[in-house]
């Protein structure tokens, strides 16, 4: 347990002070005695060091705070001398604890133990829930992935084990549903290896998406880097009504910020339209920032989070929260690096896609913007749930809208999937009856777990090819996202839209103002779905899948088989040798959009996770190559012959040939996924060159040792072609805020300069000189020791 400075000084007060300084310091120890969760009784809430900490800051900055400021800063390692200033310096910081899931947990706890660590610094858990494919149904799927993934599952709990991890065992849930009910609280910083993370900002908190070195830092107890974030205040007002929901709030605020308008900012809310949002409602609207690059999300503590927390069980975190609660709401007069002001009592629902999760529509308009782009108006599969939508309140909105339809004899005309957020809510939509409602309109219940949301579906009512659309109350719906189908279009909007649309089955229903048929013959319209916030009586925790981490775990065995095809050690990446990069192959310059999605896909990949040579074998196989136009096919500067993008890039290996990848604009975006950046790295890459980079994405390619570089001329992109030859030049000078050249060599024998940018610092420096952060974090370690 850590011993806050405010217990200290308990007993220089209680010695010193007499009576009533005793009494008073008694009742601040009693506050710093209220514990982060049920599963850590002896971690406890250190609100004492965020009010020390914000007051240094408020002082030196002299000006009021948003509540953004006030959680980062108050979690500062060093706030009397940390250098701040939004949007430039780095900050560094003490979260309070980590989260990891399943996909990305294998290689942060690979780095871990490569870390050479007996445990780990701070609260850290394990949720098991990327693995498990949907197919026929929960719990057969759940049988069926726990045999499939035995060796994962069991490298995980025994790694949790060893050194001190909670692990959540498949079933659970998804970690981001988790994290709300048990983990996530009002002033908390939080880091998981997720890029959803942002959803605990619904209770409050600072909840961040990384890759697993950002974790592995964290764990290790070194201070954890961050660009201090600007801040984008949303300002609600009004009240949502009617079909509109929360879902619509963060699909409106991304159709004005598009995916890279949050990059590098946390985005506020606040104003008197808060306090009408559940607090899953907040969550909800928090975890979809993802999708417009933000930093993360946060929502002012307020009496919705003060409900929630009661109802989870944590009334004394909540009781506590009151006594600080100055401290988690924005100063009044704080000001924003930008407003967006939205009226809920006009907001309409919103549908956004295909293909990319900031392309808004009305819903009363996307039946006729698809019949004009050709998009296919009939409705395929219709699913509900992921960690963005899979709450109680969600559960039971979708309800009301099946009941109207089973009440005129009418079931689903799309196939229709629900995906309950954890095993708490499973088994209370069952015992409330939500679930029996949602199988009789034709529903299938799937397991606790991401399923179709990630690409872990076994979809079998269309081939692959096929043009189709689906509706999900899901967060991203890149280009084969669901399905692994590039014709698949997918549309985000909330549950309770996603169940109507599934009823009629069809783009072109407005459920605000058509009329369905029932079976009488008669029409009829839904009326607006009203549910309960949370279960009148407590929630049912359904079965019990946490495994505590042992209070010495150091005899705990951790497997690994040399032979195994699921799981490696790794081995340190090559230091830096002093000298430019020079003469450097180009591997891909991609055209357009390339998310993580497209440089690490998912779906059946996800078994390689914890396998770096055997997952490199997807590397950029999505990414459109500009020479040819096709995706997986890049010319060999060796041989040229046209062949796929791994196999070059090992070729390359092989030849002692470094090489580069050029992207475009916000590279990297989408799932925090670190796979994206560890390989390249493995398969010889040395150098991504792009107009802009996602921050997740960015910040993981520094990690490993890459070198992340942005055109100082965007137009810059164009001079660069797939044959050409590239040396950086004037790395035994890197500095921070200096710019690099890059001189290009074309196959005629002339040559161009241009500028590349990049945002190092002295760390970051170091991390690239190290050959990755683990390597200099070891180094670090062995001189002190």
């Amino acid at each position: 347990a850590f011993l806050s400075s405010l217990t200290l000084s308990f007993f220089q007060h209680a010695l010193n002070g007499g009576i009533r300084r005793y009494h008073v310091a008694s009742v601040l120890c009693q506050r710093a005695k209220v514990a982060m969760s049920h599963f850590e009784p002896n971690e406890y809430i250190n609100y004492e060091k965020l009010e020390k900490n914000i007051n240094i800051v408020r002082k030196r900055l002299d000006r009021p705070l948003t509540l953004s400021e006030k959680i980062v800063y108050g979690h500062l390692d060093d706030p009397a001398k940390q250098e701040i200033e939004r949007g430039k310096t780095y900050l560094r910081l003490r979260p309070d604890r980590v989260a990891m899931q399943d996909a990305t947990a294998q290689m942060a706890m690979l780095q871990f133990i490569s870390s050479g660590l007996p445990k780990v610094a701070v609260p850290s858990t394990i949720h098991c829930d990327h693995l498990i494919e949907a197919q026929s149904g929960g719990e057969k799927d759940l049988r069926r992935a726990k045999d499939i993934n035995q060796e994962v599952y069991n490298f995980l709990s025994t790694a949790g084990a060893k050194y001190g991890v909670g692990f959540w065992k498949p079933g659970s849930g998804i970690i981001h549903q988790i994290i709300l009910e048990n983990y996530s609280y009002p002033g908390v910083m939080l880091i998981g290896t997720d890029s959803h993370t942002p959803n605990g900002g619904g209770l409050g908190g600072i909840c961040i998406g990384v890759g697993g070195a950002d974790a592995v830092d964290v764990m290790a107890g070194i201070p954890w880097e961050l660009k201090c974030p600007k801040v984008i205040g949303v300002k609600l007002t009004g009240k949502l009504s009617g079909w509109s929901s929360p879902k619509d709030v963060i699909l409106k605020v991304a159709g004005i910020l598009t995916v890279k308008g949050g990059t590098g900012a946390i985005i506020e809310y606040h104003g008197p339209g808060v306090d009408s949002i559940s607090c899953t409602g907040m969550a909800t609207i928090c975890n979809m920032g993802a999708e417009i690059g933000a930093t993360t999300s946060v929502f002012p503590y307020n009496t919705r989070m003060k409900k929630y927390l009661s109802k989870t069980g944590r009334a004394d975190i909540a009781a506590l929260a009151d006594e600080f609660q100055q401290y988690l709401v924005p100063d009044a007069g704080c000001q924003y690096d930008q407003v967006i002001e939205i009226n809920l009592s006009e907001l309409k629902p919103h549908i956004n896609g295909p293909f990319t999760p900031d392309l808004a529509h009305p819903v009363s308009d996307v039946g006729a913007v698809a019949e004009k782009e050709g998009w296919p108006v009939d409705i395929r599969v219709g699913l509900i749930g992921s960690c963005t939508n899979s709450s109680y309140e969600d559960m039971g909105r979708s309800a009301a809208v099946a009941k109207q339809a089973l009440a005129h004899g009418l079931k689903c005309k799309s196939k229709f999937t629900i995906t309950p957020g954890s095993e708490q809510i499973r088994a209370t939509i069952e015992r409330d009856g939500y679930a029996q409602i949602l199988r009789d309109i034709g529903g299938l219940i799937l397991a606790n777990a991401c399923g179709p949301c990630i690409g872990q579906w076994d979809r079998k009512d269309i081939k692959k090819g096929e043009k189709n659309t689906i509706v999900t109350s899901y967060n991203r719906n890149f280009t084969g996202r669901n399905d692994a189908n590039p014709e698949t279009h997918a549309f985000v909007t909330s549950p309770e839209i996603v169940t109507a649309l599934s009823i009629a089955g069809t783009l072109k229903f407005n459920p605000e103002t058509d009329f369905l048929t029932g079976a009488d013959g008669k029409k009829f319209k839904l009326e607006a779905p009203d549910a309960d916030e949370l279960p009148k009586l407590d929630f049912d925790p359904g079965q019990d899948t946490y495994q505590y981490p042992p209070k010495d775990g150091s005899g705990q065995h951790v497997d690994v088989s040399p032979t195994s095809q699921r799981l490696q050690l790794l081995e340190p990446f090559d230091k830096w040798d002093g000298k430019d990069l020079e003469d450097m192959l180009i591997l891909i310059k991609v055209k357009g959009k390339c998310t993580t999605d497209h440089i690490s896909a998912a779906g059946p990949w996800l078994k390689f996770r914890g396998h770096l040579d055997n997952i490199s074998n997807n590397l950029l196989i999505g990414a459109i190559n500009i020479e040819n136009g096709k995706a997986n096919s890049v010319r060999n500067a060796l041989t040229q012959e046209f062949g796929p993008v791994p196999d070059t890039a090992r070729y390359y290996k092989k030849m002692g040939v470094k090489w580069a990848v050029i992207g475009d604009e916000n590279y990297g975006e989408g799932s925090s996924r670190e796979h994206a950046a560890l390989e390249p790295r493995h398969l010889g890459g040395r150098v991504i060159i792009t107009k802009s980079f996602a921050r997740i994405h960015e910040t993981n390619l520094k990690k490993q040792g890459l070198l992340p570089l942005t055109f100082a001329d965007p137009a810059d992109y164009n001079k660069i072609h797939p044959v050409d030859k590239l040396s950086i030049v004037g790395l035994a000078d890197f500095a921070p805020g200096k710019p690099l050249k890059c001189i290009i060599k074309h196959p005629n024998g002339s040559q161009e300069t241009i500028m590349l940018n990049h945002t190092f610092n002295e760390s970051q420096i170091e991390w690239f000189q190290a050959g990755s952060a683990l390597n200099r974090m070891k180094e670090l370690q062995q001189k002190s020791s």
